[in-house]
């Protein structure tokens, strides 16, 4: 099943029939919101607002660990997670797409794994996957991120953009900063030094708690503004939530044209189901 993080109005899309609401509980807590399960063109999709309903979350406390869980109990395989983020390649425009393919992590406190060893949740298997027994065993996991972002789900993202006529980039390197504050001119040109093409705040943990599940993830990301010291003006959230809203529509185009690729789709040449195979100790 395919399913979308994103903000809390993804759902409300022309010709989507909602099914319901499902509050889940995961040995994590529960997840920022229900998750909403619908139809769209025929085919179910699960949809989570990462910072729940009126953006109650704020980045480094968002549950992360409980979202992704949630949706993999409830069949998801395929997500797409949307994120607004600064640019630091000065080649990339406000309101441009990106389909990031690395990520530089600087969070600091957020929870980057399910399998804490002696330490994680007590947990009863519900079925035979192997993420869940991972876990009741308290067995610890290294997961290999050479390539984080799934290649077909980049792939049919890159395809959509294309069809659409929308202003993309197939790539990109995402910096993950802890937040809620933005950041220093100084971490800015660091970052660019690094390598880094955008910056934001959700996308780690979640790329990686993704793959800790083998689900097949890929980061679809809006440039609402430049990054620190690039415009040479003060920063404000006023300006990346009116640029998303400008994206909105867009979004959602994005969203129901991918659907149906994504569930046409049968050749995944990806490793993404395979991420736990050698992984355990």
């Amino acid at each position: 099943m395919l399913a979308f993080i994103g903000g809390s109005g993804l759902y409300n899309l022309p010709g989507i029939e909602i099914l319901e609401e499902i509050k889940v509980e995961t040995p994590f807590g529960e997840p920022s919101s229900p998750i909403v399960k619908a139809k769209v063109k025929g085919y179910e999709v699960l949809f989570l607002a990462r910072h729940g309903k009126g953006h109650a979350y704020p980045p480094h406390l968002v549950p992360y660990r409980a979202n992704l869980w949630a949706l993999a109990e409830l069949g998801a395989t395929k997500i797409v997670g949307i994120n607004a983020v600064g640019g630091i390649n000065k080649l990339l425009q406000p309101g441009d797409f990106v389909i990031v393919d690395q990520f530089l992590d600087f969070t600091k406190t957020r929870p980057q794994t399910f399998y804490e060893g002696k330490f994680s949740p007590d947990y009863t298997p519900k079925g035979d996957k192997k993420h869940e027994h991972l876990l009741a065993d308290k067995r610890v996991v290294h997961i290999d991120v050479s390539e984080p972002f799934c290649p077909t789900l980049r792939e049919i993202l890159e395809n959509t953009l294309q069809e659409l006529s929308f202003r993309y980039h197939p790539r990109g390197t995402y910096v993950a900063t802890e937040g809620p504050r933005l950041e220093s001119s100084a971490e800015i040109k660091a970052f660019s030094l690094l390598g880094g093409d955008v910056v934001g705040m959700t996308m780690v943990p979640e790329v990686v708690l993704a793959r800790e599940l083998q689900l097949h993830y890929a980061g679809l990301c809006v440039i609402t503004n430049p990054a620190a010291g690039i415009a040479g003006r003060r920063l404000t959230s006023e300006e990346v939530v009116q640029m998303m809203k400008q994206k909105e529509e867009e979004i959602k185009q994005v969203v129901l044209s991918m659907v149906e690729k994504v569930y046409k789709n049968e050749k995944w040449n990806c490793e993404c189901e395979k991420t736990l195979e050698g992984a355990e100790i």
